[in-house]
């Protein structure tokens, strides 16, 4: 029966009162000093414990040295990459506060026509209504045709946008329906297609919105965004 080394046992189990599953030196310490202080302790119990006649030659020595010095350059590199990530979304959280307040185009297809009442020194009253919303093109397009729904899904306003750049594109409705009348305050929606001399166009709809608030979440920053929703600052096309 072979007889295992006492040095052996001690160098594979931790020091002696110290748990495996926790606690500095343990065998889930996956820490750059926890590991190579476990590879050198059971490398010396190693060479403690050969065969005399057939000792580790210098090649098995400088293998060994050279895997610690992986793994543990690993660890370091780990350790280094979290603290950078941990930086970095701290950096974004800072930056996204800025946006607070900002009004911002995102991708979606929700319109708020709100009314505005301005006072004229003389006291008439004058009325005037307002939605933003936009597209944004992926190229040029010669046709670019709006459609705004209520909630009901009848169509409102048809509106032609003409020839367009590439790139987000700004829209402002006056509220004024197909009839020539005025539709009423409240939320709509809209599609929007586009075409270059015949040949369609890759568009998005986009949304208008105020960011309200700024969270963090496990999955990064999130922007809290009326008539939007929660978004990720990738998500803003265009600030306001």
């Amino acid at each position: 029966m072979t007889t295992v080394s006492s040095d052996l046992l001690t160098a594979m189990n931790g020091t002696t009162g110290t748990s495996a599953s926790s606690g500095t030196g343990g065998l889930n310490d996956n820490s750059a000093d926890a590991i190579q202080n476990r590879f050198l302790t059971l490398l010396i119990a190693q060479m403690k414990n050969q065969d005399p006649s057939n000792p580790m030659d210098n090649s098995q020595l400088t293998t060994q040295m050279a895997q610690l010095s992986t793994v543990s350059g690993i660890s370091q590199l780990n350790t280094t990459l979290s603290t950078l990530m941990g930086n970095l979304n701290s950096s974004q959280a800072l930056q996204s506060a800025n946006m607070i307040g900002h009004s911002v185009l995102a991708p979606g297809n929700g319109i708020q026509l709100t009314s505005d009442t301005v006072k004229a020194a003389d006291g008439t009253e004058t009325t005037t209504q307002k939605a933003v919303f936009g597209v944004q093109l992926d190229s040029s397009a010669s046709s670019v045709t709006v459609t705004i729904k209520d909630s009901k899904g009848a169509v409102v306003r048809t509106m032609d946008l003409g020839t367009q750049a590439a790139g987000a594109v700004p829209v402002i409705w006056d509220g004024t329906n197909d009839a020539g009348g005025k539709a009423a305050d409240g939320s709509y929606t809209f599609t929007v297609t586009a075409a270059n001399g015949g040949a369609p166009v890759n568009v998005t709809a986009l949304a208008f919105g105020t960011v309200a608030s700024v969270s963090t979440a496990s999955d990064g920053i999130k922007l809290n965004v009326s008539n939007i929703g929660t978004i990720k600052p990738t998500d803003v096309v265009q600030i306001l």
